[in-house]
């Protein structure tokens, strides 16, 4: 079994820059894809941003260019630099790993663990 925990979240001015992270416990982090979610009350989640267990990336159009996810297999952590945030940003983002790790899944239903989520809150 995988535990995930994001840290990291919190309030940020539009414009603004934050770092969230992602601690794995259990399993065997280095082989999987790890992603970043994010959700706002009423809609359903969506994939921001994946990594492959080789490093490959693949982030939303939403997020392109001020947005990058990143991976720390010794520390077992993933990581989400957000800069240059905007008010639409505002969301819960999880956590998520895929044990197909060579995939860069776009839907929920292929994700195999989740985090709890950790608040981000972009002020205009």
């Amino acid at each position: 079994q995988v535990q995930l925990v994001e840290s990291g979240g919190g309030l940020v001015q539009a414009g603004g820059s934050l770092r969230i992270s992602c601690a794995a416990s259990g399993g065997t982090f280095g082989s999987y894809a790890m992603a970043w979610f994010r959700q706002v009350p009423g809609k359903e989640r969506e994939l921001v941003a994946v990594i492959t267990s080789a490093g490959s990336t693949n982030h939303a159009v939403s997020v392109k260019g001020r947005f990058t996810i990143s991976r720390d297999n010794a520390k077992r952590t993933v990581f989400l630099q957000m800069n240059s945030l905007k008010p639409e940003d505002t969301a819960v983002y999880y956590c998520a790993a895929d044990r197909a790790g060579w995939a860069t899944h776009t839907r929920t239903i292929d994700y195999d663990f989740w985090g709890q989520g950790t608040q981000v809150t972009v002020s205009s």
